[in-house]
């Protein structure tokens, strides 16, 4: 795991061995001093917008910047490896999170449906008002959908039960596809064949 402290020991190291002050290198990459200070503190990392601005500027790899340290060649793809599969790792840990999230947005979707419906049908109001809070529950809901289809579209992958492919499809063919819970049925854009694909988390 990528340890921050580490991480922003070496960039403040890496700083002075420039002989830059914070303000100077956060001029350089057009940020704040305050970004550059949660970086060296560990309390934050670097964007990935940044990051090779600041390997130039470091004169470094971005494996160093990562394992916090100037790699010994003769350990650079053992360490390349292993910090693709760390991110590969983080990576499905915060797909899983994202999938739980669709869940609680669908369910509170539907609730914000059911709740102004609910209130419109049974409570006496004025009929324009009555047809605004079916209208609005309506468009809060259809809010919350199109986000919870749009994390099922981009966390994981989906696998074809033709040739084994994992992909991510596009929003549109998610969208309209047939589906029960996160199976859908849509082309491979690898054999060209339509199948029920399962939702997956892992590339391999």
């Amino acid at each position: 795991m990528m340890d921050q402290k580490k991480i922003g020991a070496f960039i403040a190291a890496c700083r002075k061995k420039q002989g830059l002050t914070q303000a100077e290198l956060a001029e350089h990459l057009n940020i704040t001093d305050r970004a550059v200070s949660k970086w060296e503190t560990g309390r934050a990392m670097p964007d990935c917008a940044v990051m090779p601005e600041l390997c130039r500027i470091f004169r470094i790899s971005i494996n160093d910047l990562f394992y916090g340290e100037v790699m010994e060649l003769e350990k650079y793809n053992e360490k390349t490896e292993e910090l693709l599969l760390e991110m590969a790792k983080q990576k499905e840990e915060a797909d899983r999170r994202l999938l739980a999230l669709e869940i609680l947005i669908g369910i509170l979707s539907v609730i914000v449906l059911l709740g102004f419906t609910f209130a419109a049908s049974f409570f006496e109001m004025h009929a324009g008002l009555r047809i605004g809070l079916i209208v609005f529950g309506f468009a809060v809901s259809l809010v919350g959908l199109f986000y919870a289809i749009k994390i099922e579209q981009t966390a994981g992958y989906y696998l074809c039960t033709k040739c084994g492919h994992r992909h991510v499809p596009s929003f549109h063919s998610v969208l309209f596809a047939m589906h029960v819970n996160r199976t859908r049925f849509m082309r491979c854009p690898k054999c060209g064949k339509r199948s029920w694909q399962k939702k997956v988390i892992s590339k391999e």
